[in-house]
């Protein structure tokens, strides 16, 4: 029997009213937000994350929760974000071992260009090519003639295998064509201990907190990584100035899971970007030696998919295996 049109536009309005608002931008955020950073506290995935965080939280009047899932070169951490809701209220501080990962591991749960949406790049980190003063190389080339003449007998540390240091020192091997050892450690504290203490003799470090060791003689910079010199070490050269075409370059972002509303991405994008602008957040980042990645989402995807596509060349021809 037919409901009396009243009756039914109550009923209709009530269905309404129980059913789940739908994601949208104008009341996000409504509760706190989780930014998931998949390597230790203290290093420069933690930083970037609570730095970010930090002004998200100020400016958008929630907290922004940094939680550190580390293991398995940051695919713990990476695999939480993308198995959860894509609501905006999981976010990802990803970083270049996201594009690295996806060749260097067999076997993952998940496929990060497909199961991610990029929301802003946030810094890029150039990596700084140290030896121990025992290493008679002043400069690059002085570098490439000196391991020619002794294959297999340089040992190159890494922070672990499938790091951006370990990268940049792969696409060193490949493009200046030399043997060098991989000693790969636990983090790039280790790595720089044993580099200061002579047990290896190049690291390709994240340029945060060298800078103390090049001033004092205690370790010797060769070059940057970056394409370009770096703000952070402008007396440097780069690999590419006698590796030509050689980059390898650190970044870090924010990616939230797949199907994340555009209107969340959006204006997560336009926040980011105004923390880029700021002069005192532009200290921040520079003082770990950080250089912004302001863009629109899709500009940081381009360069997740590129840098997927080239690291994967190098996994490849380097036979590389995660630890």
């Amino acid at each position: 029997m037919d409901l009396p049109r009243r009756q039914f536009l109550a009923l209709a309005a009530a269905s309404v009213a129980i059913l789940p608002r739908r994601a949208g931008a104008e009341d996000y955020p409504s509760r706190a937000v989780r930014i998931v950073a998949g390597f230790a506290a203290g290093g420069g995935v933690d930083v970037s994350a609570r730095l970010i965080g930090q002004w998200l939280s100020d400016r958008l009047g929630q907290p922004f929760v940094i939680e550190n899932r580390t293991g398995a070169g940051g695919n713990i951490g990476t695999e939480a974000v993308l198995k959860a809701a894509p609501d905006g209220y999981t976010l990802l501080l990803s970083t270049l071992p996201n594009a690295v990962n996806a060749s260097l591991y067999d076997r993952l749960s998940f496929d990060f260009l497909r199961d991610s949406i990029s929301v802003a790049g946030i810094v890029g980190v150039p990596m700084v090519m140290l030896v121990n003063p025992a290493v008679p190389a002043r400069n690059v080339a002085e570098f490439i003639a000196y391991a020619k003449a002794n294959p297999d007998k340089v040992n190159m540390a890494s922070a672990g295998n499938g790091s951006a240091p370990h990268m940049a020192g792969e696409l060193f091997k490949m493009m200046a064509g030399v043997k060098l050892v991989h000693v790969p450690y636990r983090g790039q504290g280790p790595a720089m201990s044993d580099l200061l203490g002579g047990q290896v003799e190049v690291l390709f470090a994240a340029s945060p907190g060298t800078a103390d060791y090049i001033a004092t003689g205690k370790l010797r910079a060769l070059a940057v990584t970056t394409a370009k010199r770096a703000a952070v070490l402008p007396a440097l050269p780069t690999i590419g100035d006698t590796v030509p075409g050689y980059e390898a370059s650190q970044w870090y972002g924010l990616s939230a899971p797949s199907r994340t509303p555009p209107a969340i991405v959006e204006k997560l994008n336009r926040e980011v970007n105004a923390a880029l602008a700021d002069e005192a957040m532009r200290k921040r980042l520079a003082a770990i030696g950080g250089e912004p990645l302001p863009g629109l989402p899709a500009a940081f995807a381009a360069l997740i998919a590129a840098d997927t596509e080239k690291w994967a060349k190098v996994v490849r021809a380097a036979g590389l295996k995660p630890e």
